[in-house]
């Protein structure tokens, strides 16, 4: 299995730890976001893991180089532009997939703690175009699925904006999921992201394509999750930890 970590970003709502240093490298229990996600994802199969850098690339170069993480470690640089999660993802291409080579991608943002059965949601869609973990929690932002969990759009509950690709779907008709920011992405579909501009998100680009694609839903209905983005989760991350 290849993986993609999504460590380029820029960490802002963890400031002021990310004046200094990557969101990547924040400790939680006494280790980095990033050896988490390396540990949980080697756990699950991959042998290589892709790792996009940019806020204090080089800190976290330095970090991989210094440790054997029993993996081989690809770094997609993006240095020069921060280039979101789905211009991240198609940049890194060559390092994910090689020509011929249909295996799923499984995806993963450093930032995300959750006990979800990696290699389970893995192998549960070998052969689906992409495959986004979702859940029942409660969050200001939905993924819309039908009865056969197919992708059909997003509602922000808070403002009411309702984004799709199908003309008058009613979001009352479908099903409310929240997104994990964990995914399995089938190299087949990297030629539709070069109608995208170079920075974009993956959500929007899974939004755009699913009136023409298949994009399922895995719904994990025991799912515990923790997205590690402000100061005041620090805490409630190492607890999480501990918990495990």
């Amino acid at each position: 299995m290849n993986a993609m970590l999504f460590a380029a970003g820029m960490g802002t709502r963890l400031k002021p730890l990310t004046d200094t240093m990557p969101k990547a490298l924040v400790q939680i229990g006494g280790k980095p976001l990033i050896d988490i996600a390396l540990h949980r994802l080697k756990k699950a199969g991959a042998e290589r893991v892709v790792v996009n850098v940019h806020h204090f690339a080089d800190q976290i170069e330095r970090h991989l180089a210094g440790r054997d993480y029993g993996l081989d470690i690809v770094l997609s640089d993006e240095r020069a532009k921060l280039l979101d999660t789905g211009g991240g993802l198609r940049h890194a291409a060559t390092l994910l997939a090689a020509p011929g080579d249909e295996r799923p991608i499984l995806i993963h943002n450093v930032d995300i703690l959750s006990n979800a059965d990696l290699a389970a949601f893995y192998g549960a869609h070998m052969h689906d175009a992409a495959a986004l973990l979702v859940s029942s929690r409660s969050t200001s932002r939905y993924l819309l699925f039908d009865d056969a969990l197919c992708l059909k759009g997003w509602l922000n509950v808070q403002t009411g904006e309702v984004r799709s690709p199908f003309p008058g779907i009613c979001p009352e008709r479908l099903h409310r999921f929240a997104f994990a920011g964990i995914h399995t992405f089938s190299p087949r579909l990297f030629p539709l992201l070069d109608d995208f501009p170079e920075k974009f998100s993956i959500t929007d680009f899974y939004l755009s394509v699913c009136a023409r694609v298949p994009i399922r839903a895995h719904v994990a209905t025991d799912l515990r999750l923790l997205d590690v983005g402000k100061l005041d989760t620090l805490q409630k991350a190492d607890d999480f930890l501990h918990l495990q």
